[in-house]
């Protein structure tokens, strides 16, 4: 139980080498919580309609993913700004316009599980 924390090592376990495969498995808190940040991201159904949108269909603008989306422009741009700050997706300017697209590697694999699912 070598994997087990000091303050841990006291309680009563089954499967001692389980308990530390266990531990392994889920690796460093901060890894743990920058994947629960991502999937908290993926857990609004609206954000994940706008991501499917980019990840398929993008580079799109804010005006585009609001009419493909069904959300007001107000909404997409409340929702991009989040997905840019945690930095899934980028803008580019062009002119006037802002494109946006998927640049998180793990998010686009996530949308491309999520993508050819079907009705699972």
């Amino acid at each position: 139980m070598h994997l087990v924390p000091a303050e841990r090592a006291d309680r009563r376990t089954i499967d001692g080498h389980r308990v530390c495969e266990a531990i392994a498995a889920i690796g460093e808190p901060g890894h743990v919580r920058a994947w629960a940040d991502r999937f908290s991201l993926l857990a609004d159904p609206r954000r994940l309609a706008l991501l499917l949108a980019l990840y398929r269909a993008g580079p799109l603008a804010v005006s585009d993913l609001a009419v493909a989306t069904g959300m007001n422009d107000p909404a997409v741009s409340q929702a991009l700004r989040l997905l840019r700050a945690a930095g899934v997706v980028e803008g580019e300017k062009e002119g006037r316009i802002v494109r946006y697209r998927v640049v998180d590697a793990a998010t686009a694999d996530l949308l491309e599980q999520c993508a050819t699912d079907g009705a699972h």
